[in-house]
């Protein structure tokens, strides 16, 4: 394993990030780069499954070790464990209190079996003894009792009940005994399923590592495309930081492109609507005179001043007379003057598409991807090249190393102790066999007692005949006395070599469940075997100490087997990474320093890049000097406000209709209703039109207004926001280009980084998972205590509990058996004596 464990460790060599590589990343601390899909590590299966389920008899176990745990029930002696075997044992001289003081339990229980087993052949001697003398019971006369069938039915029942517990745990020591028979057949299966998790540990890993090995082109795939990709990544990021300064400046000259369109139309509408409403003006001025005139003309007739006319009409007449002066023009568009010389200056200066210009300059700010493709492809096909080095680097450096000659070995290894294995199964059946043969001797005598004890009560019982006298009993009944007193010799027999048995089974079997089983599963062996100095005195840790030759390493057998149980690598678990040297294999920093030196020797000039063009910026200047400025707003504005005619037309024209309607009908109304007519059809075909013109008028004078004022500062403004992006691309964009490259390079090397890690990660959880080495120790638990330890509990257990009341069942097999063998002599009652008293009689 170690050497395994050795070829793991140096391949993981390859794959190795520098400190300098971490160091340089670390100070970036950047976002991660995009999450690389590096797939799943293929692995075998193991197939052991180092779990035991008892089944129905796991009740005996567990109530073998309720009853240990009441023998036992000190704490497990850690430190009493630890200073023996520091002390070779020397220790137990004077430390002897403290192992009987835990063993006291166990000592006490031997004791009463040594006891037990002393003392029940003497006793059994004395009784024979005692029997021949006709004592004990061995007088073949029995004493006539009024409650005699009474007491042979309690001794009876008592009897059986002792039988049938005798039975109970003859039975729990068969099947304890079957039990361990049945799973010595699985120790071969478990052992085959533990080396072929061994070989399959072995032919993986190879295939594993190259697995590790092959994902780096994962990796070198990755960064060759965003080496390809090099402008839309690194240019696109910078183009993005430019944009957002340099977009709002290009974005204001657009904004002006706009308002010198606007202004030229504006001018265009101010010339076009003043020639419209300066003719319109003297058109309608003409026509408001003629009718004024029509009307003077027509109020000059009789009705409107004859003595005799109505006082109505003459005042009406004279009411019109007054208001016809009113009817004039209000606006005089004649006095302002023309905007023709602004018009050709905006002209002129439309003539230059700027939006074209400032176009070319997003076009130009937009080709920064491809420029920077232009500058960095020397640097990119050189990283390139080192990439594909690095690739070949790393699947030469995996064939230095005899990986195949390592596995092959250790495979050999595996096959040979297999085979070593499988030549003692042989052994170990015959070894079984005669061990079974041995428990179902033992078991066999115990069935002995019982069967002479259940056939003396079935044949008592049958043929017991209670108007017999004691000396008259039957032939079936005398035989069940004489099989109850067969039982209580052969329990006299047997039932010290049961015990002495049990006892040496109790000793072993529960000091084996104390002291090794029990602290198995709640770890307090592994603490043992960890305990600091304890085999060498000069090793914290023995593990790291024998294997690395530094035992202050943190590895220790309950950190070695809990790693393998959770089925991750062997690198992790065995702390693999303590014992190799990075740069005597590969260098690591020159590949990656090599690579973040050249891609910090991108240099990227951006002075290319033109914003806004000189014709652009004299354009700009041309529209601040176009003469906006000039024009004189204030007349123009208040012209446009005033009204075409001082009086509204509409308003005149029914006024007069309702003075026309209140005078008599005749000439004078009717030529009034015809001036009124002439005054609607001007109202319509002159003034709305004007109106409508003299709107639009003041909108683009309000337009243009607005545009002049101070336009010759915003036009500053806006050529100062673009000569301040322009010194920006030009003079000072060397820190974000600087930026945005350690930003890529972060990226490009994040990607080594990736893979790096996930091969550590591979390393520590996947690659030559150990979960077979701590199956070989599940599997020895299994097979040491739960097949034989508690098997061996479970049966001294029940023969225990079986020889003990082998005790009861001899005093009631005795004095059971006086009631139903045949008696020599028996005691005659007469029944004329008044007294009631019994005669003797031979």
């Amino acid at each position: 394993m170690l050497e395994i464990g050795t070829l793991l460790l140096l391949l993981l060599s390859v794959f190795s990030v520098s400190g300098e590589l971490q160091q340089e990343t670390e100070q970036r601390r950047l976002p991660p780069p995009g999450k690389l899909d590096f797939g799943y590590v293929p692995a075998g299966v193991y197939e052991t499954l180092a779990h035991y389920e008892p089944g129905p008899i796991g009740i005996l176990f567990h109530l073998v070790q309720t009853f240990l745990r009441a023998v036992q029930p000190n704490a497990f002696p850690h430190d009493l464990i630890v200073k023996l075997a520091k002390d070779k044992f020397g220790a137990i001289q004077t430390e002897y209190q403290k192992a009987i003081y835990y063993e006291i339990g166990f000592l006490v229980c031997a004791a009463v079996g040594l006891l037990f087993a002393i003392l029940m052949p003497v006793v059994g001697l004395f009784f024979c003894m005692c029997r021949c003398c006709d004592n004990c019971g061995g007088e073949m006369h029995q004493r006539q009792r009024k409650n005699a069938d009474c007491r042979r039915g309690l001794l009876g029942t008592l009897l059986f009940s002792t039988s049938l517990v005798i039975t109970i745990g003859v039975l729990c020591s068969y099947a304890s005994n079957q039990n361990l028979s049945s799973q010595v057949k699985n120790v071969r299966r478990l052992v085959n399923s533990n080396m072929r998790d061994l070989h399959t540990f072995a032919n993986d890993t190879p295939m594993q590592i190259d697995y590790l090995i092959s994902q780096y082109a994962t990796a070198k795939n990755k960064v060759i495309y965003d080496l390809n990709n090099v402008g839309p990544l690194l240019g696109g990021r910078i183009h993005q930081e430019l944009h957002k300064e340099v977009h709002p400046a290009l974005d204001q000259v657009l904004n002006m492109a706009g308002a010198m369109r606007e202004t030229r139309e504006a001018l265009e509408n101010v010339s076009v609507s003043l020639v419209v409403l300066q003719e319109g003006t003297g058109k309608l001025s003409s026509d408001l005179s003629r009718v004024r005139s029509s009307i003077n003309r027509t109020l000059s007739h009789p009705d409107c001043h004859d003595d005799e006319s109505d006082a109505t009409t003459v005042q009406l007449c004279r009411s019109i007379r007054q208001s016809l002066p009113q009817l004039q023009i209000g606006a005089n568009f004649t006095r302002l003057p023309n905007v023709n010389s602004q018009l050709e200056r905006i002209n002129e200066v439309v003539r230059t598409d700027l939006s074209a210009v400032v176009l070319r300059g997003f076009s130009s700010l937009n080709d920064t991807p491809h420029m920077v493709i232009e500058q960095t492809r020397s640097v990119v096909d050189s990283v390139q090249s080192l990439v594909d080095g690095i690739g070949k680097n790393i699947s030469s450096f995996s064939k230095v190393f005899p990986v195949q000659s390592f596995l092959s070995n250790y495979t050999i290894f595996i096959s040979h102790a297999h085979a070593k294995i499988e030549d003692y199964y042989p052994e170990i059946d015959k070894i079984d066999f005669y061990r079974w043969i041995g428990c179902i001797a033992l078991c066999c005598m115990v069935v002995l007692v019982l069967a002479f004890n259940y056939l003396g009560l079935l044949c008592g019982t049958l043929g017991y005949d209670k108007h017999a006298s004691p000396t008259t009993r039957g032939c079936i009944s005398n035989t069940g006395g004489t099989m109850l007193m067969a039982g209580v010799g052969f329990s006299f027999i047997f039932s010290w070599v049961l015990m002495g048995v049990v006892t040496i089974l109790f000793l072993v079997g529960g000091n084996m469940e104390k002291l090794v089983c029990e602290p198995f599963h709640n770890k307090e062996l592994f603490k043992v075997m960890d305990t600091p100095y304890l085999i060498n005195p000069e090793w914290k840790n023995f593990i790291p100490g024998y294997l690395y030759n530094d035992s202050e390493l943190e590895l220790t057998v309950e950190s070695l087997y809990s790693t393998c149980k959770q089925n991750r690598g062997i690198y992790s678990a065995m702390h693999l990474d303590k014992i190799f040297n990075m740069s005597s294999f590969l260098n690591t920093t020159v590949f990656t320093k090599d690579v973040v030196d050249k891609l910090e020797r991108v240099k990227i000039d951006l002075r290319g890049i033109i914003l806004l063009e000189a014709e652009g910026k004299q354009n700009l200047r041309d529209f601040s000097e176009a003469g906006l400025s000039e024009i004189n707003y204030a007349d123009y504005l208040e012209e446009v406000n005033k009204g075409v005619t001082e009086v509204d037309l509409l308003s005149f024209t029914r006024e007069l209709e309702s003075q026309a309607d209140l005078m008599p009908r005749g000439a004078l109304q009717t030529a009034l209703k015809n001036h009124i007519g002439s005054l609607q059809q001007i109202h319509r075909q002159q003034v709305l039109p004007m109106e409508q013109t003299m709107s639009a008028l003041n909108q683009s004078m309000r337009f243009l207004e607005r545009t002049a004022s101070d336009l010759s500062n915003k036009v500053t403004a806006v050529l100062d926001a673009v000569e301040a992006a322009q010194y920006l691309i030009s003079q000072n964009v060397t820190l974000l280009i600087n930026q945005e490259t350690r930003k890529y390079t972060a990226t490009i090397i994040g990607y080594f980084h990736q893979y790096i890690e996930w091969v550590k990660t591979s390393l520590a959880m996947e690659v030559a998972p150990c979960k077979p080495f701590s199956n070989i120790l599940d599997t020895a638990e299994i097979m040491s205590c739960s097949f034989l330890v508690d098997s061996m509990n479970v049966f001294w257990m029940g023969l225990g509990c079986s020889t003990l009341f082998l005790l009861p069942s001899v005093i009631l097999a005795v004095k059971l058996a006086k009631y139903y063998r045949r008696m020599d002599t028996e005691d005659v009652y007469d029944d004329s004596s008044i007294s009631g008293t019994w005669h003797f009689t031979l």
